[in-house]
């Protein structure tokens, strides 16, 4: 889909303003699923190469942004190690527009309502392209890691943990 057909976005207007390469990709949104698994296939993606933004909120640090693999959980007690904190829990989700200007399942460590600290799990150094949000569901930015960690000031960690699967 080309980039002009797709109204901008402040996080794309942001990767624009600092002159970073990157490729959309639209995809259709089911409200009832927001899974990053469900989006990786939607755009044609494995999971793990597809990140997914969480917000959590420490003591005394406040605010941080995780961006783990989506198909991954994120580990809170890595998470709050890589912060500096003792103990981090992830926000509500009734909170997350109030906080980043972002709804579920569009929220961006890209040019959001403030600036956060964002720490990144150390996999998306193992591609060559990852797709985060871009700041709006049904919209996915394709860019390279090293583009991304720049864009948002992002540190990386290991801050994923494979999913619990439930048995059957």
């Amino acid at each position: 889909m080309a980039k002009e057909s797709i109204s901008k976005t402040n996080a794309v207007r942001l990767l624009d303003q600092l002159g970073i390469q990157y490729e959309l990709r639209a995809y259709d949104v089911n409200p009832d699923d927001l899974a990053a698994e469900t989006v990786a296939a939607k755009i044609g993606m494995p999971p793990e190469q597809v990140f997914k933004t969480l917000v959590a909120r420490g003591d005394p640090t406040g605010i941080v942004m995780a961006v783990i693999p989506g198909d991954q959980e994120l580990d809170l007690k890595a998470l709050a190690s890589a912060a500096g904190e003792k103990k981090i829990e992830l926000v509500p989700v009734k909170e997350l527009q109030r906080l980043t200007g972002y709804i579920r399942g569009g929220v961006t460590a890209l040019a959001a309502k403030r600036e956060f600290p964002v720490f990144v799990d150390e996999n998306i150094e193992l591609f060559d392209v990852a797709s985060v949000s871009a700041g709006v569901r049904g919209l996915q930015i394709l860019i390279a890691p090293g583009d991304y960690l720049r864009a948002t000031k992002g540190t990386t960690a290991a801050l994923g943990q494979p999913k619990k699967h439930e048995l059957a």
